[in-house]
């Protein structure tokens, strides 16, 4: 009836949510377990969007925090009236290397979590008791750092002697290699955390920081 008043897109996206069903249509063997994917989500999204006048949209980038890199995506929905908008992120980190995959296949896999994840929240779905969330889950743990092993530590301390000696020449100051790790651990962590303590990412961040260190030291 042309009288009736004109659905707000609140009004609209909570009417898409109450009759959305989202089936698990994927099928892991090997678990045993069916699951949803973002592209189930997406599909059964797809017909209440045309429905109700809205316009379903997906993106997503990759972004660093610290030493991780992560895919956040963006699930939003546009009222095409009006061009009012909605929209949640998901974050999924991509692990160093998973096998059988190259990078393409890592930051895909990573990509599809990040936008069902993103999805979930526009949509309300909850999926934290869903078994391929706690397989996401344990593909992350697997790939967490591990700590150094004895040779790594060899190195690096022999390259935080080394810039504590280029330092000290700089500085015309005493600085032993004790107190230019202190210094080091201190700035990234806050924290001093010993050598043969330091995770695999951790290694990595105090060594460009000496990288850093040297070249600002070599132009003094």
């Amino acid at each position: 009836m042309s009288g009736e008043k004109e659905m707000s897109l609140d009004e609209k996206l909570l009417s898409l949510i109450a009759e959305l069903k989202a089936p698990k249509g994927q099928r892991n063997n090997f678990g045993k377990y069916n699951y949803r994917s973002a592209e189930d989500i997406l599909e059964a999204v797809k017909p209440l969007a045309l429905k109700y006048g809205l316009l379903p949209r997906l993106s997503d980038e990759p972004i660093a925090i610290g030493d991780w890199h992560y895919i956040q995506a963006t699930a939003s929905i546009i009222d095409v009236k009006t061009g009012e908008e909605r929209s949640a992120t998901g974050n999924a980190r991509e692990p160093e290397s998973k096998k059988g995959m190259d990078e393409s296949q890592i930051t895909g896999t990573a990509s599809s979590y990040a936008r069902k994840y993103a999805m979930n929240g526009l949509y309300q779905i909850d999926d934290t008791k869903d078994a391929d969330t706690d397989e996401y889950k344990q593909q992350i743990d697997s790939v967490k750092p591990k700590t150094i092993d004895s040779n790594k530590a060899k190195v690096l301390k022999a390259k935080i002697k080394e810039l504590a000696v280029l330092a000290s020449l700089k500085t015309s100051n005493d600085i032993t290699p004790d107190a230019m790790y202190e210094k080091l651990s201190d700035t990234k962590f806050l924290t001093i955390i010993p050598i043969e303590k330091l995770d695999t990412e951790q290694f990595l961040t105090i060594d460009r920081y000496i990288k850093e260190l040297e070249k600002a030291y070599s132009k003094k």
